[in-house]
């Protein structure tokens, strides 16, 4: 069994709870080692404290930058209590053995969100208190180290059970935790680092993360699911959720996905997710008519969807919201009486974005210890570099509708076709390995939910038709205006398709594939 801990070295620069702390290493007669900030603390507080550079005999030098990083302190933490000669020499230097490493890190996080002022951030990037922290961890066999306030309380309970000391159980736990945080801390550093000097893809790429919540479970009940945040905020996702149940692995998949749509819609927009995939995207200069013709889109798939709105909800479009079966509600603010409708549904998710930033910058697909990163795909095209391959050619407000249609195109799962009226989606065909299927469910869903809107419609596809057959389906059910990438060997027999049946068509030179 482990002997009654002696020393502890204690160097926080959140000092929050440290008194809890303080009492129960006077308790059992362990004496406490500290500097600067946290030295000051724990004097105010009214405890024992030997001062840093008075236990090495050394003065700290360079603004701080060398307090802790001395024999004394680091011999103390490394030494094998078990090795003879390691005894040995701790003897010949009469360095005192450290049991207990306290450490939280300079707020790197905090102060790269605060500033841009790169000396002062640099001058946040901790050294000593890394340096401790993997020292302690890998002697974790005689060394406890504590880098979390919220291990305070497991800590006082370990040293309470056992006298004086810790089990080996409990080191190796602290030791695991650290390295996790030391690698999270140079991860974080590293990103700065590389977004500072517009390095997308360093040679070596590490993703990092703190651990939001623990979810009930994945995708499937049998499935287990946590949600991290990778920012340099790593409390919140930027919404706060205002009602309703704990969200859920599923839940976040399809606010994500409807975010990243929402971002991209430049009027009063509404977007309906389910499964990931939008059911119903509308934009409009009113937001109750952007909501209905949303909704109107597909109401069927609609149903226990996730709703994100890139304005304030009113009574109005809460009465709208309340008629329907919804899993999450996301908006930029609800007034007091659209919360009081809304509220009335026990189980929906209501949830205000008014805080979220959406940065876009990478993609992620992970397999089996493998990761695939891309640029986000935030492209729709350049007008400037459209080709109008038809004889018939699109007038302005076409051309508008036909940005929107596209636009909207790149969110769907691949293959996709995207029917569009008024800047309103009234037909989607998603994730189809045929591009004539999905040009078939969705004009089977336009003549579904919005047959009198087919008419002179906008039709965007993703990719190229490597046949005629696919805007053969278009054009049957009344579309007049068609845009995609252009591309294919058969480019030519689609044009003449085109024009035979009297519809414009125009080449983008961008493809969308999302898979």
């Amino acid at each position: 069994m482990k002997t009654k801990m002696k020393n502890a070295l204690i160097s926080v620069s959140d000092k929050e709870n440290l008194n809890l702390l303080l009492k129960i290493l006077k308790k059992y007669n362990i004496n406490i080692i500290s500097s600067g900030g946290t030295y000051t603390s724990i004097k105010k507080l009214g405890y024992k404290c030997t001062e840093v550079s008075k236990y090495t005999g050394f003065k700290e030098m360079l603004d701080g930058r060398v307090k802790t990083l001395h024999p004394k302190i680091h011999a103390g933490i490394l030494h094998d209590r078990q090795k003879k000669n390691h005894k040995n020499e701790m003897a010949k230097q009469n360095f005192p053995a450290i049991d207990l490493i306290v450490v939280n890190f300079y707020p790197f996080q905090k102060v790269v969100t605060s500033t841009s002022n790169a000396k002062n951030i640099i001058e946040n990037i901790d050294i000593g208190g890394p340096t401790m922290v993997r020292a302690a961890a890998k002697n974790f066999n005689d060394v406890t180290i504590i880098t979390s306030k919220n291990d305070y309380s497991h800590l006082i309970n370990e040293i309470e059970k056992n006298k004086g000391t810790t089990t080996l159980k409990f080191r190796e736990l602290m030791s695991s935790k650290a390295f996790g945080l030391t690698a999270y801390y140079d991860a974080m550093i590293a990103n700065w680092f590389n977004k500072k000097l517009n390095i997308q893809f360093p040679e070596r790429k590490t993703i990092f993360g703190k651990k939001l919540q623990r979810l009930r479970y994945g995708e499937n009940p049998h499935q287990k699911s946590s949600i991290y945040v990778s920012d340099y905020n790593d409390q919140t996702l930027g919404f706060t959720q205002l009602h309703g149940r704990e969200l859920s692995y599923n839940n976040y998949n399809d606010m994500f996905a409807s975010l990243d749509i929402l971002k991209s819609l430049k009027k009063f927009g509404t977007v309906i997710i389910k499964h990931a995939n939008p059911c119903g995207v509308s934009e409009n200069k009113n937001p109750l008519t952007s909501f209905i013709n949303a909704f109107a889109s597909d109401p069927i798939s609609a149903f226990g969807g996730v709703i994100a709105c890139n304005f304030k909800i009113t009574k109005r479009i809460a009465t709208e919201i309340n008629k329907n079966f919804l899993e999450v509600i996301l908006a930029k603010g609800f007034d007091k009486e659209s919360l009081k409708l809304l509220k009335q549904k026990k189980n929906l998710r209501i949830i205000d974005i008014t805080g979220f930033k959406l940065k876009n910058l990478t993609s992620i697909k992970n397999f089996d210890g493998s990761f695939l990163i891309q640029s986000k795909d935030n492209m729709i095209f350049d007008k400037k570099k459209l080709k109008f391959v038809t004889k018939l050619k699109p007038n302005k407000k076409e051309l508008a509708e036909i940005e929107f249609a596209f636009n909207i195109c790149k969110y769907v799962k691949s293959n996709a076709i995207i029917l569009c009226n008024n800047f309103s989606t009234i037909g989607i065909g998603a994730g189809q390995s045929s591009r004539l299927d999905s040009c078939k469910i969705a004009t089977q869903k336009a003549k579904q939910f919005q047959s009198s809107k087919i008419k002179n419609s906008v039709a965007a596809s993703d990719a190229f038709f490597p046949f005629a057959d696919g805007i053969t389906t278009l054009i049957k059910a009344g579309i007049k205006t068609i845009v995609q990438p252009g591309g294919s060997i058969r480019d030519q027999e689609v044009i003449n398709a085109a024009d035979k049946a009297k519809i414009k068509m125009v080449f983008t030179g961008i493809r969308h594939f999302n898979h």
